[in-house]
């Protein structure tokens, strides 16, 4: 846990209040060596330049009123509302909705169904209107929450991550040319969890692999505890929700 604390330190950096936003991890269990999606960053970027990352991001006004198919499980939403302020369902919603349409503009997947036609309405403006045009309901009856973390004080950029997984079926159409040598992401890559812990990621994301590999092998049920990883007294302390 020590390197999670250490890790792009800045001591002049001002306390910042973290922001919420939120991950997807997509996952592919066909095969008796699950495999997950990773993307690697831009070099260019000032954020985490050249790591490999899930996709994800802060929330977005368009989060909160984008129409939607199914619901989230009752136990991940207990554990999204658990030691936060005001919580509510509707900011559960919004986290679920933040991970799937940043997964959708960092890699062009578009989670969710198309067994209902397109949505009555989305946020104008946003990335929400290609799901429409596309006839895909993003579907959160599909989502686990597996994780949290809180980026530790003294850091230029500060999140408070919800870690969301959920399987490759739940594709339900993909738009080709987003990922290129000039995107956000320049290479994406299925690989196994133990391939992608040997690559350049940053430290929350080895840790939640492995997080995440425990999980798998416990039945990925959605009453397991959901980690929640943040800053105690000077160093990073695992909690369950």
């Amino acid at each position: 846990m020590d390197r999670l604390v250490s890790a792009e330190i800045n001591p002049k950096a001002p306390v910042l209040r973290p922001v919420d936003a939120a991950t997807l991890i997509i996952i592919d269990r066909k095969s008796k060596t699950p495999k997950v999606l990773m993307g690697k960053r831009h070099a260019g970027l000032k954020f985490m330049p050249g790591k490999f990352v899930f996709p994800g991001g802060r929330i977005e006004a368009g989060d909160r009123s984008m129409t939607v198919t199914g619901a989230l499980h009752p136990r991940a939403e207990q554990a999204l509302m658990a030691r936060v302020t005001r919580p509510s369902s509707q900011r559960c919603r919004a986290l679920a909705l933040a991970a799937i349409r940043e997964t959708f503009e960092e890699t062009g997947l578009m989670l969710g169904t198309k067994d209902y036609g397109s949505p009555e309405r989305a946020p104008a403006g946003t990335a929400w209107t290609a799901f429409q045009e596309r006839g895909v309901h993003p579907d959160l009856e599909e989502l686990h929450f597996i994780g949290r973390a809180i980026t530790p004080p003294k850091r230029v950029r500060r999140f408070d991550t919800r870690f969301f997984a959920v399987d490759r079926t739940g594709i339900a159409h993909e738009v080709g040319g987003v990922i290129g040598p000039e995107a956000e992401l320049v290479e994406l890559a299925w690989v196994t969890i133990d391939q992608a812990k040997a690559l350049d990621l940053p430290p929350i994301t080895t840790v939640i692999l492995g997080e995440l590999e425990a999980r798998i092998a416990a039945g990925f049920a959605h009453r397991l505890p959901v980690p929640f990883f943040h800053q105690q007294r000077g160093r990073f302390v695992r909690e369950l929700l």
